[in-house]
């Protein structure tokens, strides 16, 4: 049976699609804008009109051609991407026009859904909708189960985090101490490390460019660290292994400063100090708890409400400005959680 739908070429989807497949971090020229019609709608489906997509460190990986948790995105497909938007038409029962929703919409201004791949309905309307992508979407809750359940951070814990600033690092660092932690961030330079100590509240932070991290870390942490929240691997993570607590608990979370998988890196082995830590190093990823994200947003919305977490963004313009948009995240330009605003 073929579907009968018809095309309004009235209404156009800007697209930004992966035209050639990119080895490590994709530049603008791996990338391409079009424009295609919007299909009329079929039974239980509804039309999103987005308005904001996300970058996140996720996305270099999805789109090579590697090993990853998620296949990569196939060429002539827009670039995969969480995002968020607002139902403008509906066939189906369960979204009305007006419901705000998100999810892996993708690099696109206009998306035909099923539901899918919604993630929720954003019911938080007193908060900005472009926090559905950070804070209060997959950066907030990574930071919250991430810290809580695999860091397992408990008041008067040493917590140290690295990509500090960014948009999951500030999340866990302000949790953090919510709970009663001392907290270390560790960003790159010094507009980063100020952002740490005065907008989201760390106890000391350190500067990777300008300091020796192992050195920092034995001075910032003269206890040891209890928990460290991993978000770059490499030669920070390495640092940072030499100052391990009894009983630490490590939470791998990201691998930002790996630029090259192939071939494999090497670095110095970290048993030793594991075993005599009696530490836990742990990966994590947000997906092993969708059952429990219901709690996560409670949570973070109350504490945003309250004044309680400080949240910055780094807002581009138009679809052209995510060309070049995943590049800008891996060289540590942007100032706050990277968002395109399109709508």
């Amino acid at each position: 049976m073929v579907r009968a739908t018809t095309e309004r070429p009235e209404m156009q989807n800007t697209q930004v699609i992966l035209a050639k497949r990119p080895v490590g971090v994709p530049d603008p020229s791996h990338f391409e804008v079009r424009d295609t019609a919007v299909p009329d709608l079929a039974a239980g489906q509804f039309l999103i009109r987005v308005s904001h997509w996300s970058v996140d460190p996720a996305m270099r990986g999805w789109a090579n051609d590697v090993p990853n948790y998620s296949p990569p995105v196939a060429l002539g497909d827009p670039m995969r991407s969480f995002a968020v938007g607002e139902v403008i038409a509906s066939r189906h029962p369960g979204y009305a026009e007006g419901d705000v929703v998100e999810g892996l919409l993708g690099w696109q201004t206009h998306v035909v859904s099923d539901g899918a791949n919604i993630g929720r309905k954003v019911t938080e309307t007193d908060l900005p909708r472009s926090y559905a992508l950070g804070i209060m979407g997959l950066n907030g809750t990574t930071a919250y189960f991430g810290l809580l359940e695999s860091c397992a951070a408990k008041a008067g814990d040493t917590v140290v985090v690295s990509t500090a600033a960014g948009a999951v690092g500030s999340a866990v660092g302000q949790i953090a101490k919510i709970i009663g932690c001392r907290t270390v961030g560790i960003a790159g330079g010094p507009v980063k490390t100020r952002q740490c100590l005065e907008d989201f509240g760390y106890d000391a932070a350190i500067d990777y460019k300008a300091q020796d991290v192992a050195e920092a870390i034995a001075a910032a942490c003269p206890d040891g660290v209890d928990c460290y929240f991993d978000n770059t691997c490499g030669p920070i993570s390495d640092a940072v292994m030499t100052k391990l607590a009894q009983g630490a608990r490590i939470t791998i979370c990201g691998t930002a400063a790996i630029t090259e998988w192939d071939p494999l890196p090497m670095g110095p082995r970290v048993h030793r100090q594991l075993l005599v830590a009696r530490a836990r190093m742990q990966g994590f990823l947000i997906f092993d708890h969708k059952d429990r994200l219901a709690e996560a947003y409670a949570a973070l919305a109350g504490w945003l409400r309250e004044g309680r977490i400080a949240v910055r963004e780094h807002v581009l313009d138009g679809p052209e400005a995510a060309l070049d948009a995943i590049g800008m995240l891996y060289r540590g330009e942007n100032t706050g959680k990277l968002i395109v605003k399109v709508g």
